[in-house]
């Protein structure tokens, strides 16, 4: 049969439609996952059209997926993180929403002070297991929408639940209907979806799911959920490992429209950030992030990569306040004791710092040639240099300018003669033994003895 696409404004073949591969023994797809070697990714060269939706978004679990990676956080912690979260996402709410946990008091608490706090974005929704008592709980509590775990691999089928596919896909169908029943709008978590069958089963799986969604009059979000972060978004790749497919495949044989899908990814492989902006490009309105990338084992995508890469893709920030980023880091820091990785990009001590005396040199005399963007201006963060034995006269000077805030005739180039007696000091420690940089207070202290207890006043 043909049909007219309102995607693509063509005649399409809509004759097949997928049905339910129960079979007797699982697929664990070994010619890929061959547990005792680096998995394989298999090229199918087959493309599918990329689909960017008219409007992307971000989505967050730090409070869900993020939270079962680090000590839990107090209910304190969470309105402040989730206030410097609304302000991050700006006021056109480009972090749309954020999942909670609702199964302790604390949980609750945290829940109704962010939700006291008035603000429109992101819009609060939980995450619970499948479960009617669940279900209550989540109505009670005034939210629209929840997260349901609904795993879709025969791993975890087969090995983890002992089920068949059939009884799985009847267990998750019976607990989306309990949902219904209770007026909740599910979020369907097709979890470890790029090791699972896509056509025997996510597709049936997923159109059962659609058609119970048109009958009730409820919409059903769709989740995909790259939990071992196998996906890669190259290209011509083979089902179950491909992004693109993924995306399409849900897309157009499923139809589930572009605003109820979402991306759920982990770093285990290096590519959840990747994996996400592909997801975005091929059709899904969204990708779940968590703050900082905390989550399970490597982490989740992070936030603050998403909001540069939309951006880019973009064009526009859009009213994201991404100094808010520096913010987070520091409150991560400072009054949870999270030590975030030093190298991080954009929120790392040192993700705009050289050690470098030729890239400091490069600064001081242009700082766009060595810094990635206008970091002062889009994180509240100058480019900086730490001094050790590589460093230079012109990273000495450089430090100096902003460590003490020296601009124009103030600031001071690398022949002036407080940064040579300076470097002389530096060299003299290193020639010594020293190893380490120094410290800005150990510079502070030296600058004070060369200048006679009259160092630059930092501001001027």
């Amino acid at each position: 049969m043909l049909e007219m696409s309102p995607k693509t404004n063509l005649l399409e073949q809509k004759n097949y439609r997928y049905s339910l591969q129960d079979v007797e023994e699982p697929n664990l797809y070994r010619d890929i996952y061959e547990y005792d070697t680096v998995p394989k990714v298999p090229f199918n060269h087959r493309r599918v059209p990329m689909n960017m939706p008219e409007e992307i978004w971000i989505t967050d679990t730090s409070f869900r997926d993020g939270q079962q990676s680090v000590d839990p956080y107090t209910p304190d912690q969470i309105v402040e993180l989730f206030k410097l979260m609304s302000r991050l996402g700006g006021p056109y709410g480009i972090i749309r929403q954020t999942e909670f946990f609702i199964y302790s008091q604390k949980d609750r608490e945290a829940l109704d002070r962010c939700r006291a706090l008035g603000l429109r974005f992101p819009e609060i929704t939980t995450w619970i297991r499948a479960s009617k008592k669940d279900f209550q709980l989540v109505r009670d509590l005034g939210i629209r929408e929840t997260g349901i775990l609904m795993s879709c691999s025969d791993y975890h089928i087969f090995k983890k639940m002992k089920l068949t596919r059939a009884q799985a896909m009847k267990k998750y169908l019976e607990t989306v209907g309990e949902a219904f029943e209770a007026g909740v709008m599910p979020r369907c978590h097709l979890e470890d979806i790029t090791r699972a069958d896509f056509y025997g089963f996510v597709v049936p799986f997923v159109n059962a799911l659609m058609s119970m969604s048109r009958d009730a009059h409820i919409p059903v979000r769709i989740r995909a959920c790259d939990t071992m972060g196998y996906g890669v978004p190259y290209t011509e790749v083979a089902l179950p490992r491909s992004v693109p497919g993924i995306v399409y495949g849900l897309q157009h044989y499923s139809d589930v429209t572009s605003d109820m899908l979402e991306w759920h990814g982990h770093n285990d492989f290096y590519k959840a950030v990747s994996n996400a902006a592909t997801a975005w490009m091929y059709g899904a309105c969204a990708v779940n992030c968590s703050l900082l990338g905390i989550g399970e084992r490597t982490g989740n995508i992070p936030l603050e990569a998403m909001v540069f890469e939309y951006a880019s893709l973009r064009g526009s920030l859009d009213g994201m306040d991404t100094t808010a980023i520096t913010d987070i880091a520091r409150y991560f820091k400072n009054e949870i004791g999270y030590d975030v990785p030093p190298m991080t990009p954009f929120v790392g001590r040192y993700f705009n710092t050289t050690r470098a005396g030729i890239h400091a040199d490069g600064l001081l005399k242009e700082e766009e040639i060595y810094s990635i963007f206008n970091t002062r201006k889009l994180l509240n963060r100058p480019a900086g240099v730490m001094i050790s034995n590589t460093s230079g006269l012109a990273g000495i000077a450089y430090w100096i300018n902003e460590h003490y805030s020296l601009s124009g005739d103030e600031a001071v180039d690398k022949r002036d003669p407080l940064v040579v007696k300076l470097k002389e000091w530096v060299d003299s420690a290193y020639e010594g033994g020293r190893t380490s940089s120094l410290s800005p207070k150990e510079l502070e202290r030296k600058i004070s003895q060369l200048t006679g207890g009259n160092p630059p006043k930092k501001g001027c």
